[in-house]
């Protein structure tokens, strides 16, 4: 089994897109929303490559694809934050397509991954 095989797969590449350009996003973050919804989006950001990396080691399909389903989960949480991060005036609806955009992306890669796992119906 390659440990670091995770690291090859575009929707974990991806997932570390979504990571960074959320790190870049809460700089424009007021003060008071450092402890609140900044520890938040961190969180969940970072939970979806945490959930790719430790789903496609695992060995059941079922525990891969629960851990895929856990950073889809935490992929559409960071999709909600930003946009009422956008209502709030914290980033601007450019900002937020731009997320949106990587957000719809990493849906994609992700449900890819999770098909991979549902067994051929082609025998």
């Amino acid at each position: 089994m390659e440990v670091f095989g995770y690291r090859k797969l575009i929707a974990y590449q991806k997932g570390k897109e979504v990571v960074k350009r959320t790190y870049q996003l809460l700089k424009k973050f007021p003060s008071e929303e450092r402890y609140a919804m900044c520890d938040q989006l961190r969180r969940a950001s970072v939970s979806i490559t945490s959930n790719i990396a430790e789903g496609v080691n695992r060995y059941s399909v079922k525990d891969k694809s629960h851990f895929i389903e856990m950073a889809f989960g935490s992929l559409m949480e960071v999709s909600s934050q930003f946009e009422i991060a956008e209502e709030l005036g914290y980033i601007t609806v450019e900002d937020r397509m731009s997320m949106d955009e990587l957000i719809r992306e990493e849906a994609r890669l992700l449900s890819g991954l999770q098909n991979s796992y549902k067994p051929s119906t082609d025998n």
